[in-house]
């Protein structure tokens, strides 16, 4: 099981949110139910391969590439909570569920930096580092917006918490600097393959993406923090600015996706990892969305509009690909089965 799975939840919530936002009302419950079912069975398969597999669990827990897939689990757990807000304004569950996201979240935050930081083997930089990486970003700025949603029901303690959700929004943005600045030496200076060139360099877009709704989200509550009023200037133009950047990289992936399918003929197959492009595509719906009401920029609006489409029908392709896998990994196990089971009545 690889660490991001929990991307599906991820995708499929953000899709499901921008559905409703957009006013495809059905769509987004129906997501929801999908979701909510996908979430559960993720965390009973993860606590299984913990308990039965510790060893491969923590080897992937402390490894370069594979380390940065549990921050999907932070990721997901918020989205979903954002889902319950939005869909059923069941606020109580939501808050459940950051309470839990914030709590993995800290525990990964500092014990993946930790491990990949003293251990003393590393892979060089072309081999160590990879879109995934903004993962742990897209966890921290998830915390962030669900902690903002959740906000107006502290009363005279928001002010504490809205400085805290804000602390956490300028943290994701300074990871984000840091992990991209990386990435772009290693798309420049080193040998990009098609096979390396994978679905989580999505996330080079949806790490900024997520970080605009962040900073959108903070903006629409800003009525109960006083604070947040005093800096308004520095946060549109920062969140602005994030934006700009997200909306420069997605012709940049699509030309990389032709070029490493179309050119390169690299065969589609469905991967785990296709959810990690699947985020970045809703997120993008959502977070402009939200931008052109906080800024009132009704220009922005027809982006979104058109947008969802595109997010609509990448995750109809993924989850589409998932249950065809899914069908044909049980054929080929029953069929598997009953030859065995020829053989050993032959046998006797």
């Amino acid at each position: 099981m690889h660490p991001a799975y929990f991307a599906l939840v991820m995708a499929t919530g953000i899709v499901s949110i921008a559905a409703l936002f957009l006013e495809f009302h059905i769509l987004a419950r129906g997501l929801f139910w999908i979701n909510l079912l996908a979430y559960a069975v993720l965390w009973a398969l993860t606590l299984i391969r913990l308990i039965r597999y510790p060893a491969a669990f923590r080897r992937d827990l402390f490894d370069h590439n594979r380390g940065p897939g549990f921050f999907t689990i932070v990721a997901g757990t918020c989205v979903l909570g954002n889902q319950f807000v939005f869909l059923l304004e069941n606020f109580t569950i939501a808050f459940y569920l950051w309470v839990l996201g914030g709590a993995i979240w800290l525990v990964l935050i500092y014990t993946f930096f930790t491990a990949v930081t003293v251990k003393e083997e590393k892979p060089g930089l072309e081999k160590g580092i990879n879109g995934s990486w903004l993962i742990t970003i897209v966890a921290t700025q998830s915390v962030s917006i669900l902690g903002a949603l959740l906000g107006p029901s502290y009363g005279q303690n928001s002010q504490t918490w809205y400085f805290l959700m804000l602390a956490l929004f300028l943290i994701g943005c300074m990871l984000y600097i840091l992990v991209i600045a990386l990435i772009f030496y290693r798309f420049i200076f080193f040998r990009l393959t098609p096979g390396e060139l994978t679905q989580p360099y999505w996330i080079n877009m949806g790490a900024v993406a997520i970080t605009t709704l962040a900073g959108a989200t903070l903006m629409h509550q800003s009525s109960h923090f006083l604070f947040l009023q005093e800096i308004m200037p520095f946060m549109k133009g920062f969140t602005l600015f994030f934006w700009a950047f997200g909306t420069w990289w997605i012709p940049l992936l699509f030309i990389f996706g032709y070029w490493r399918h179309i050119y390169k003929k690299f065969s589609f197959r469905y991967d785990p990892q296709y959810w990690g492009m699947v985020f970045p595509l809703g997120m993008y719906t959502v977070c402009t969305f939200r931008l052109s009401q906080v800024l009132d920029l009704a220009l922005l609006m027809w982006i979104p509009r058109y947008f969802i489409y595109i997010a609509l029908v990448a995750w109809a392709g993924s989850f589409g690909s998932l249950l065809y896998e899914l069908t044909i990994n049980i054929i080929s196990h029953k069929t598997k089965g009953a030859a065995v089971s020829w053989k050993q009545e032959k046998i006797s």
